[in-house]
């Protein structure tokens, strides 16, 4: 691993586990709903979920997943620490973590709430004062099963049901912290909400829920971002999202993935959009060994929008498995999935793009795009497009183009005094320049690190 890499995020920090988890059984599931003092309709989609994991395979298409041993995950590692609100009560091997990877001061800066994740507990949410007093609910996914009950059972697993797919059935068996967002009718959070996902222990299984409901003309953007040390074993993270935007609301939801390149990433994300409401998804992939994520959309309600805008890099040893599904359902519904993806050294990129128009879509229109760029004669990229249409009346149309590095481009920059590797950086930045400007500054320039990093470690580009 390159060394600047581990310094900034593959440090492990020596802390006390209150419990570990390591068998996947009924037994171990009423252990863990204990623990967590939840109702019994709780425990019984946990239930469920593992009475569904058992029952499905792994799935018999894109990467394979069979060496993932499920016998030696831990599916709940509780530090010992207590949630708190306070920054200065976290022990000092937490704070100490969370300030390396900037989270302090990225609260104070830029966001209306905070909330960081270790392991499997949520040890630190922050929200201002002002969005409380208004209405606005930031807090773990476990806290709302407590203290919001009403709300939560309303929603929990509507949108992703225990039996949608196997890693989303375990999810709901062991799930455990997540955010849990709700924004009352006519609210609008102009300064983001923020969690930070850290995994530390080794043969971790993580598996948060997020829940987040925007009431009608509610507006909200949640920014997510993960990391973990690098092990010679391997981990699992698989999470599952849960998004109802409704009428007139509108929910933007970015991710920064950054997890190490021993963990497998499997994570099902999926929102609902009611009449004239707004899905965008931001979705960045720079880590992991294999990573298999498409944030999905329903458009359910009369004019509803939804943009899924994608970016994967991959490097020697890695899978990116991404893209976007959209599910126009209503009248005059709108959608856009744009994916640009980097290949570098051996790594293997993959695109799956799903438009479905519905018989009652009638004048929908729908684009959607796929870029790669390949930085070395050992990249290889795939696009699966899937256009299903079930009516004559909408606009819908694809493209993908696949490019190499230009290697005049390149040598001009180096003749300049720029180094190859901050060349190579300033090309890839380039052709992702228009997805870039819909993250945040500070986001943009912690992608171009992430990508000077990785770039800097193989040495096969080129």
């Amino acid at each position: 691993m390159n060394d600047d890499y581990a310094k900034r995020y593959g440090f492990v920090t020596k802390v006390d586990y209150d419990r570990i988890i390591s068998d996947l059984d009924e037994a171990s599931i009423i252990e863990i709903s204990k623990d967590k003092n939840e109702p019994e309709w709780m425990l019984e989609k946990r239930l469920l979920g593992l009475k569904v994991f058992n029952s499905k395979p792994l799935p018999s298409w894109g990467p394979d997943l069979s060496k993932i041993n499920f016998k030696e995950i831990k599916y709940y590692a509780k530090p010992k620490a207590s949630k708190t609100n306070d920054w200065d009560m976290l022990p000092k091997e937490m704070k100490e973590t969370f300030e390396k990877l900037g989270i302090p001061e990225s609260e104070r800066k830029f966001f209306a709430g905070v909330e960081t994740q270790f392991d499997s507990s949520v040890v630190y949410t922050k929200i201002r004062d002002d969005l409380k007093k208004i209405g606005v609910i930031f807090t773990d996914t476990d806290t709302a099963v407590r203290e919001y009950p009403d709300l939560v059972k309303k929603y929990f697993a509507t949108v992703v049901p225990p039996n949608d797919n196997k890693f989303a059935a375990l999810n709901t068996a062991v799930w455990s912290g997540g955010s849990f967002i709700y924004v009352p009718k006519g609210v609008k959070v102009s300064i983001p909400l923020n969690a930070y996902f850290r995994i530390n222990a080794e043969r971790i299984g993580q598996f948060e829920r997020t829940l987040i409901i925007a009431d009608e003309g509610a507006e909200v953007t949640y920014i997510e971002g993960c990391t973990a040390p690098m092990y010679d074993t391997t981990s699992l993270h698989a999470a599952v999202v849960e998004i109802i935007a409704h009428k007139n609301a509108h929910v933007k939801y970015v991710t920064i993935q950054n997890w190490s390149k021993n963990i497998y990433n499997l994570v099902t994300q999926r929102a609902i959009a009611y009449e004239n409401a707004t899905v965008e998804w931001i979705d960045t992939n720079i880590g992991s060994k294999v990573n298999m994520k498409y944030p999905s959309i329903y458009l359910k309600g009369e004019n509803s929008k939804g943009s899924i805008l994608s970016i994967a890099f991959a490097s020697s040893g890695q899978i990116q498995d991404s893209g976007g599904k959209v599910f126009h359902l209503a009248p005059n519904t709108s959608s856009t999935i744009v994916s640009k993806s980097i290949v570098n050294a051996n790594g293997l990129s993959n695109f799956r793009g799903l438009i479905h128009i519905g018989k009652e879509a009638y004048k929908a229109k729908a684009y959607s795009q796929c870029d790669s760029l390949l930085l070395d004669e050992t990249a290889n990229t795939n696009t699966y497009p899937y256009l299903v249409v079930e009516r004559n009346d909408v606009n819908i149309s694809h493209e993908a183009k696949v490019g190499k590095i230009d290697k005049e481009k390149l040598f001009y920059l180096m003749s300049k005094g720029i180094d190859e590797t901050t060349a190579k950086t300033l090309i890839i930045l380039g052709f992702i320049e228009d997805l870039t400007k819909t993250i945040p500054m500070e986001y943009s320039l912690e992608l171009k690190r992430l990508i000077e990093l990785d770039l800097s470690s193989n040495k096969k580009v080129g």
